[in-house]
């Protein structure tokens, strides 16, 4: 099948298109349960061949939201994966690329758990020998390396199921743009995310936190607020990030970049970094398309939700 040339013209401005890749256990099963959730029809592993086929079926029965799973288990398949999303983009379709990503010591304990094998776990040198399973993580990292430099990546390693699923709603729902802001908060004692392209570190500012009153507030409250407001050291640390932001956006946005990451991190996720993603989301949110996270608070929440 020709897969460059479509029988029937697709009506690509009305459709939307997520796909979604990633290290095996890092939670693509969790993203596609959210997305089928959120509307969209999908399809775990379709071959990248098939995919402007699949999708122009798709458009002609009205099914205009459509999820893909894409990963190693097409391995042979992958150097299809970005012609295809180019020339759908071409066309004015609205694709975006989800790549779930964690730390290999995580994906470890988790197909221990789970005592799943890998789907690459099977020795490429051939016989019935296999290999040992950090080995085919890391093959694993190298076949899907050029698919991880197109993709919105979130970093699993922290989250809950749960964060997971509000964090893949959030990107599908974020407004169609050329290039969309991300802004992260993080505790630097639980690491730092896999999925930023920019790290700053605020843990150099006052901390709320010695501040009894102010010790179990958040950076949305007010007083937490108001106090690092009239501390001079951030308001000029945050207008710096700001300016580098602003500096630097332009030249991602024209590389073809359809998000950007931009973590902020403190000693516990709570009060700074906090502050600072709200404080940068607020001044990004009136020109760009913006989203911001807070990694741990949002894990806090799904504990509190669930009893635990």
């Amino acid at each position: 099948m020709n897969t460059t040339t479509l029988a029937t013209p697709l009506r690509q401005e009305q459709a939307q298109v997520v796909l979604v890749s990633g290290i095996s256990g890092s939670g693509k099963s969790v993203a596609l349960h959210a997305l089928e959730d959120a509307g969209f029809f999908c399809v775990d592993n379709l071959p990248p061949e098939l995919l402007h086929e699949f999708i122009r079926l798709e458009t002609a029965r009205q099914s205009l939201r459509v999820a893909i799973a894409v990963d190693v288990r097409s391995a042979s398949s992958l150097p299809h994966v970005l012609p295809v999303v180019n020339e759908l983009r071409a066309r004015g379709t609205s694709v975006k690329v989800l790549f779930l990503d964690a730390s290999t010591p995580v994906l470890v304990r988790r197909y221990s758990e789970s005592r799943r094998p890998h789907p690459l776990s099977k020795s490429p040198r051939g016989g019935d020998r296999l290999q040992a399973l950090e080995e085919s993580i890391e093959l694993e990292r190298l076949l899907l390396a050029e698919l991880r430099d197109i993709s919105h990546v979130v970093d699993t390693t922290q989250l809950r199921p749960a964060q997971l699923r509000s964090w893949v709603r959030d990107m599908v729902g974020a407004r169609s743009s050329s290039l969309t802001l991300v802004f992260e908060s993080f505790a630097y004692k639980h690491g730092v995310p896999l999925d930023a392209d920019f790290v700053f570190d605020v843990r150099v500012l006052p901390n709320p936190f010695y501040v009894r009153e102010l010790r179990s507030l958040t950076g949305q409250d007010g007083p937490v607020a108001d106090y690092l407001r009239a501390q001079p050291e951030v308001a000029e640390m945050l207008q710096q990030i700001d300016a580098f932001v602003r500096r630097w956006l332009p030249g991602f946005a024209s590389d073809q970049r359809s998000y950007l990451t931009v973590a902020i991190g403190c000693t516990g996720g709570q009060h700074r970094s906090v502050y600072a993603v709200e404080w940068l989301s607020a001044r990004f949110a009136g020109e760009q398309s913006t989203l911001k996270r807070h990694r741990e608070l949002d894990a806090r929440d799904d504990r509190r939700e669930h009893g635990h």
